[in-house]
């Protein structure tokens, strides 16, 4: 199962193990319990301190296996094999079962060791899913550090039955004491700051209790990172309030065009935004949704005001707040998104094996996406609404080869059809001839680009027809000392690399801005830099 080169970090990632590890495998006769002994096996044989127990309880699942160690009360366990990008999340079970301590913020640890009541998590989620992971991970801590919660991770391809029987069709997807929890990507501090009833309340004391900025940078995608970065290397204070670090980098698979990097993941690549941003002095506050922006008044100081009632204050302010996946705004899409409708085929694309789906879209990631689930499901219905697909003549190649794919041009897609529950069917319209017709199907996968978020931004800051925040050259917006770059603005071509650039060009405009205004310093640092 593991081949020598993994077996050999394994065996040094074990060795910082500083307690035993015992695990408890179910297993019956099947092929996939006996692919689960097979890796249980080769772990236990790279470390001492680890036992394998193999059980055959009829009502457990199988194949499974929990780990705990001797005289702590730890209950986490995997139902299948948790391999492709769930096996960090092995990993780090083991170690943090095995008294390794965990990278996460001590304040996030102390809150999850003092939740009370009793907390039964299950995750669902899928090998091929890059946002699973992290929520797998988040609750595998919370399982460790506190002995009133417990949670199992299961593979949603392994177990088809659970995933029918509770309609299960976005992953990941949380069950906490047999009901919905959430779906989607989340980490240990949007989990507890759920089951914390308080920690809005308390984050928003915090918030409101600090001293202004000199840059504020609104966004954690690569477009704020960026501007942090720069601005924090001018010595001035700098804050990022950003509702999720790493932005719509996150839901990516495989990045191939970042110029230096020929491949990486973009969760990876999130990771790495946080940590150079981390490296400085930068005041990084997570989980924080912004509502509206008032300009300076008289004391020169623009304001953010937050979800949480939090109000910020900042000499400048950089906007960054990314792009959402757009949504074909038709009857029954919103009902049933996750029961059917999906946006992430990476993702939830295992959960439709063997069945018929659709994607709506025909330019590169909607192609892309249809050739990814036509190696999974029983057939795709690609439906696009101009009068050809606009993907790459390449991709478009490999699409036509493909035997289970129908494409259909000029086709407006009007209804999403439903029996309560999921997706049955859509509905379109042919816009040459005018006639409607129903493809009857179990999925939906959304491809047709891309929606800034700027709504909160409206009446204040002058944007474009769609949306978009104007700037000029130097990021700068209508507003004084507001400035703005990445996928929210005008900027063309919505890649990674540009809105780096465009973060770096935003923040040395806002610095620039800076060291010819009049309005009282926060700090020496900007005259001392200047």
């Amino acid at each position: 199962m593991l081949d020598t080169n993994l077996q050999t970090q394994l065996k040094s990632y074990l060795e910082r193990l500083t307690r035993p590890v015992h695990i408890t495998a179910q297993v019956d006769d099947g092929e996939k319990s006996q692919e689960m002994l097979e890796m249980l096996n080769e772990i236990t044989a790279l470390s001492n301190v680890i036992g394998l127990e193999v059980r055959r309880d009829a009502d457990a699942r199988r194949p499974s296996f929990s780990l705990n160690s001797p005289g702590e009360e730890i209950s986490l366990t995997f139902a299948g094999l948790p391999m492709g990008h769930e096996f960090t999340s092995l990993v780090l079970a083991l170690l943090q079962v095995g008294g390794h301590p965990s990278k996460a913020a001590p304040e996030v640890i102390e809150q999850v060791k003092n939740l009370e009541g009793d907390y039964v998590f299950e995750t669902y989620f899928s090998l091929s899913c890059q946002n699973c992971p992290d929520v797998v991970q988040a609750l595998n801590l919370a399982a460790v550090l506190n002995p009133n919660i417990k949670h199992v991770a299961i593979d949603g391809a392994l177990f088809q039955d659970e995933v029918e029987s509770r309609q299960i069709m976005s992953v990941p997807t949380v069950f906490l004491n047999g009901q919905v929890f959430d779906q989607g990507r989340m980490n240990l501090e949007q989990i507890v700051a759920k089951l914390d009833t308080n920690a809005g309340k308390r984050d928003a004391e915090k918030i409101n209790a600090k001293s202004p900025f000199d840059v504020l940078v609104v966004g954690g995608g690569p477009a704020g990172a960026a501007a942090a970065v720069y601005a924090a290397r001018k010595g001035i204070r700098t804050g990022v309030a950003a509702e999720r670090f790493g932005g719509q980098v996150l839901d990516t698979m495989a990045i191939e065009n970042f110029i230096s990097v020929t491949e990486t993941e973009g969760p990876k690549m999130a990771a790495a935004l946080e940590q150079h941003v981390r490296h400085y002095d930068v005041d990084v506050m997570n989980l924080q949704r912004a509502e509206a922006l008032v300009p300076a008044g008289d004391d020169g100081l623009v304001q953010v005001k937050l979800a949480n009632g939090a109000v910020l204050k900042s000499r400048t302010v950089v906007l960054s707040t990314g792009a959402r996946w757009r949504q074909m705004n038709v009857p029954g899409e919103n009902e049933y998104r996750n029961k059917g409708v999906a946006y992430c085929p990476h993702c939830d694309g295992p959960l439709f094996k063997g069945k018929r789906v659709a994607v709506i879209g025909g330019g590169n990631s909607g192609v892309e996406a249809a050739i990814d689930l036509a190696g999974i499901v029983s057939h795709v219905t690609l439906v696009e609404f101009d009068d050809k697909l606009r993907a790459d003549e390449v991709l478009q190649r490999k699409l036509r080869s493909l035997g289970n794919v129908c494409v259909l041009t000029s086709a407006q897609t009007t209804e999403v059809l439903g029996d309560g529950q999921k997706v049955t069917g859509l509905v379109y319209k042919d816009r040459a001839g005018g006639d409607s017709h129903r493809v009857e199907l179990e999925g939906i996968f959304v491809q047709i680009g891309l929606l800034p978020n700027t709504e909160w931004l409206k009446g204040v800051v002058d944007l474009s027809p769609r949306g978009e925040i104007l700037i000029d050259d130097r990021g700068q917006t209508n507003v004084p000392g507001v400035f703005a770059a990445g996928d929210a603005t005008t900027v063309p071509y919505k890649q990674i690399i540009i809105a780096m650039g465009q973060g770096a060009t935003a923040a040395l405009g806002a610095f620039d801005y800076l060291i010819r205004s009049t309005a009282p310093k926060t700090t020496g640092a900007v005259a001392e830099a200047a």
